[in-house]
């Protein structure tokens, strides 16, 4: 079995651009409903994976150093950009070749694996629950 049996394509994941703002990103994410997100260029060259966690950071360190308290406005996220707060080393991807074991291994810590080509391109993801629903339905056991 590959990872191609497991694969959401591309055409069915939500992704953020590279050049978008954090305000977009956040609008994408609510309107989805994922707390994470694949990140790609405009040539679908997969660049990392931003989150809800990657967000509330971005913001606190906005407020560092104020001597007061304030309101966070959402105009005052239009001017940060997606590459300012993502952390290129969270969910790696890994080749359409990769192994079921590499799967497993990589869906204990990440909640979705992007799967890339030779070039770097996204491909599509597999979920974590796509993974354990398959363990279920076909009596796969952890030892």
């Amino acid at each position: 079995m590959n990872v191609a049996f497991f694969l959401t394509l591309r055409k069915d994941v939500t992704c953020i651009n590279v050049n978008s703002t954090v305000r977009q990103a956040l609008e994408t994410m609510k309107k989805h409903g994922y707390t994470a997100v694949p990140v790609i260029t405009d040539g679908n060259e997969y660049v990392g994976t931003v989150s809800e966690g990657d967000f509330l950071w971005s913001i606190v360190r906005m407020r560092r150093g104020e001597s007061a308290p304030r309101e966070i406005d959402i105009r005052d996220l239009e001017s940060i950009r997606i590459t300012d707060i993502l952390r290129k080393d969270r969910n790696p991807s890994v080749p359409v070749t990769a192994s079921i074991e590499e799967l497993l291994t990589r869906a204990m810590n990440q909640n979705f694996i992007p799967v890339t080509d030779d070039r770097g391109s996204l491909i599509g993801i597999v979920t974590r629950k796509t993974i354990i629903k398959y363990c279920t339905e076909n009596g796969v056991s952890v030892k």
